[in-house]
């Protein structure tokens, strides 16, 4: 079994683990709709032919692992991705138009990385993404002993 993809005269592996943010990172809102989003994306990505390999939707940011075939560009990907679905959640929920307005449901910028053969660390990196962000926040928010109480 090859872990290939061909096109008419192309073998191909193209894997990118892409990071995207809502803009301003709103979390009251972003998180209301994130099924809702998470079923945008999915979709989007079926229409193009990309493959989800792995995704995670967190508090206030998108992680995706996706196959790209090398005829289109990440950044044409990134574009219809965030542009299509801005559409899509302003269409699906008229009334965050009003209060944000200009489709801008996206921040600007995105990260992405090619992943090549070490797909299942990445994988594995975005499904534990969520737990490692609250054991961090645990240690963060631990209060400590004052020093000087005893003296």
């Amino acid at each position: 079994m090859s872990v290939e993809r061909s096109l008419a005269h192309t073998r191909w592996m193209c894997k990118y683990h892409i990071v995207f943010t809502p803009k301003y990172r709103r979390k009251i809102i972003y998180n209301k709709l994130r099924r809702d989003i998470v079923q945008i994306i999915k979709d989007l990505c079926k229409w193009k032919g990309i493959e989800i390999i792995e995704g995670k939707a967190m508090p206030d940011h998108i992680h995706i692992l996706v196959k790209i075939p090398p005829k289109m560009s990440i950044s044409n990907f990134m574009g219809y991705l965030k542009g299509k679905s801005a559409m899509m959640i302003f269409a699906r929920h008229g009334n965050l138009k009003y209060k944000f307005g200009n489709n801008n449901f996206w921040s600007t910028g995105y990260y992405v990385s090619t992943v090549g053969l070490n797909e299942a660390t990445i994988a594995k990196y975005i499904k534990e993404q969520d737990t490692y962000d609250k054991m961090m926040d645990k240690i963060s928010t631990k209060e400590l002993n004052d020093p000087f109480r005893d003296c």
